[in-house]
């Protein structure tokens, strides 16, 4: 069994989408960074690997428990017993998991660059760990609106990233009140050259093309359509303060 020692961690919790894992280079000052004083570090297979880093299931037995009460973590002086803690590696990618007791990957970090080359350099010549896992029949991942592909998250920033995910949870409620003049209105906001075009929309159809126009990148006129639409709801104004750092405007 390999370990690794005093590895810094950034826990992004319940996360079934990679691109929502945060590299370093993205950890913020106000993340709560964690040190494990000792890790077990385990080399998997590819499928492995993306099947823990882009999923919430369960986990393979085996692995369990190879990895059981091997790791602790580090708190004002403390050094405490983790049950399921481990690193991943299939030689490309790299994942700290923490189950927090259940069978399932709760917790991920990525880790500090430094740590990273220790880890491909620890597991060069050997090789991956041969653990069976229950692939879901349909490899391809289902994605959603609240789960979109990583194809419309490539290239942008954590914030973006953020601010993306927050206005399809506002497009998701316009769906479930299924308002037709208000969908319309949304749309033309987005779109006001469409103006004539819009109005004879039905919410299906209205609500299907604003949807498909918004998935493609992010733009500040994302952001404009995002602030307008989370105004007014204080749930989504809290998420739109932790990103943006104050108020949407009175627009």
């Amino acid at each position: 069994m390999l370990y690794l020692h005093d590895v810094w961690v950034n826990w992004f919790e319940g996360e079934e989408n990679g691109y929502n894992i945060c590299h370093f280079h993205e950890w913020r000052k106000d993340d709560g960074i964690e040190l494990l004083d000792q890790v077990p570090l385990l080399k998997i297979s590819a499928p492995l690997f993306n099947y823990i880093e882009n999923d919430l299931s369960e986990l393979p037995e085996a692995l369990l428990n190879d990895v059981y009460q091997k790791a602790f973590a580090r708190k004002n002086h403390e050094r405490i017993q983790m049950d399921y803690c481990f690193v991943v590696t299939d030689g490309q990618g790299i994942l700290a998991v923490d189950t927090i007791g259940y069978h399932i990957p709760i917790r991920k970090s990525r880790l500090i660059p430094r740590q990273e080359q220790i880890v491909y350099d620890m597991v060069e010549d050997h090789d991956a760990m041969d653990y069976t896992f229950s692939e879901k029949k349909n490899a391809k991942k289902e994605h959603h609106i609240l789960s979109l592909s990583p194809d419309y998250m490539k290239g942008l920033t954590r914030k973006e990233r953020q601010l993306k995910q927050l206005l399809f949870m506002a497009l998701d409620q316009l769906f479930t009140a299924k308002n037709t003049p208000e969908i319309r209105y949304w749309y033309t906001e987005w779109a006001p050259e469409k103006y004539g075009y819009i109005m004879e929309l039905e919410f299906e159809n209205a609500w299907q093309e604003l949807y498909q126009e918004l998935l493609e990148g992010w733009s500040d006129k994302h952001l404009l359509l995002c602030e307008h639409l989370v105004k007014g709801q204080p749930f989504f104004e809290k998420l739109w303060e932790m990103e943006v750092g104050d108020s949407p405007s009175m627009l």
